[in-house]
């Protein structure tokens, strides 16, 4: 095993971020990330990969925003799993995530270390130090990432039996202790190629289990090849039709004994908020990751009420903050009206509203809410209906 590389380089250190769109349903999702990454002072490019069926308005949306947002635009093909294997998800919207593999062919660019943050997610404090913790913690052909949450609280039904509180890895720690001390993935001798599905119930499988939201890796060659190729294998087909979280459980079973777990604030699930308060703390949050429903595809209600739930308001509200800021700021770009830049603010902002929910009165221009891959990220996103009091309640 590689030792972590020393950040002391007489070389610059190079360093991308990366997130991958698949629909235009999560165009404003890689809008505000950008947006968001760049506000809290990135120094580093947002790579954005998306796919051919990209539809071509959201592709001219990130053109246009690409010069003001540091972004790299790079096409993609689909990745899809050997063979004709049935493949078991949790939702239709997780059939493209297979493609976020791709990720692991930035070995070419000359980036020392690649982060890669999924298109449902926005930034709150300066991220950039994830790439220091990369350089004295992780060595090479090991991921940093964060555990999934498998608390459960909602009993969802697709859940194995021991996703409760007592088996996950964040119960067991709290602030501040939990910023800089998570619990880590257990590793030794249970790293056989058995699926993590079979292992024992209970702490030593669910500790296991990654979040594909956020993670962070050194990109090499070696790494790509043998990513691709085990992937790609047909004997790991039958594997592969197995996982119901394509790329978080590809990526938890290929790196067992591989991975490290980084702070929760890197990859803040919304649901953590009131599912674990003991860690929780607003002021931490670096990257918060909106899980389930996404907050473009529904606006708050009047009474503040949001998310699939009912209990995300603070958390849909910082994203909605960030929108109408982003929004504003677009349409005002120039200031004296009639400029170029004026009128690629107006386009932008245009394409963008297509696939964000409309505000109180408003319909031309926004989201008409029947387009099929926003109903599928909204409040119905997990099979749950929106709570009574956000039903047609916008603010």
């Amino acid at each position: 095993m590689a030792p972590p590389r020393s950040s002391s380089s007489s070389s610059p250190q190079r360093y991308a971020y990366v997130t991958l769109i698949t629909r235009a349903s999560y165009l404003a999702g890689v809008v505000l990330l950008a947006d968001t990454l760049r506000r809290h002072g990135s120094q580093h490019p947002l790579i954005v990969l998306y796919t051919p069926k990209l539809s071509p308005a959201a592709v001219r949306a990130l053109e246009l925003e690409a010069p003001r947002q540091n972004l790299i635009l790079r096409r993609c093909e689909y990745l899809l799993p050997p063979g004709d294997a049935p493949i078991t998800l949790i939702a239709q919207r997780f059939e493209d995530t297979w493609t976020k593999l791709r990720v692991f062919e930035l070995c070419d660019d000359g980036y020392d270390a690649v982060c890669y943050l999924d298109a449902d997610m926005a930034v709150f404090r300066n991220m950039d130090v994830i790439f220091d913790k990369v350089a004295r913690e992780l060595p090479e052909g090991w991921l940093g990432a964060n555990h999934c949450c498998v608390c459960n609280r909602d009993r969802d039904p697709w859940a194995p039996a021991d996703w409760r509180q007592e088996n996950c890895a964040y119960t067991p720690v709290s602030h501040p202790g939990g910023l800089i001390h998570p619990t880590q993935p257990p590793s030794g001798s249970a790293c056989d190629g058995a699926p993590i599905a079979t292992l024992v119930p209970g702490p030593s499988r669910t500790h296991r289990l990654l979040n594909g939201g956020m993670f962070v890796f050194r990109p090499t060659t070696d790494l790509r090849d043998s990513v691709l190729s085990f992937f790609s294998d047909p004997d790991n087909g039958p594997l592969l039709s197995t996982f119901k979280f394509p790329d978080q459980d590809f990526l938890a079973h290929y790196f067992r004994g591989r991975w490290r777990a980084l702070g929760w604030q890197f990859n803040a699930l919304k649901t953590m908020r009131y599912w674990h308060p003991a860690l929780w703390r607003d002021d931490e949050v670096v990257c918060l990751h909106y899980i389930v429903d996404k907050p473009w595809a529904r606006r708050m209600g009047q009474d503040g009420v949001a998310g699939y739930k009912g209990r995300d308001g603070v958390t849909h509200r910082w994203w909605w903050d960030a929108y109408e800021r982003w929004d504003e700021e677009r349409l005002r770009l120039g200031g004296n009206g009639g400029t170029a830049d004026d009128d690629v603010g107006k386009e932008v902002v245009a394409l963008v509203r297509r696939g964000v929910a409309p505000p109180l009165g408003a319909s031309d221009g926004w989201c008409d809410g029947v387009d099929p891959d926003m109903q599928a990220i909204g409040a119905s996103a997990q099979g749950s209906p929106p709570p009574p009091s956000e039903v047609e309640t916008k603010a």
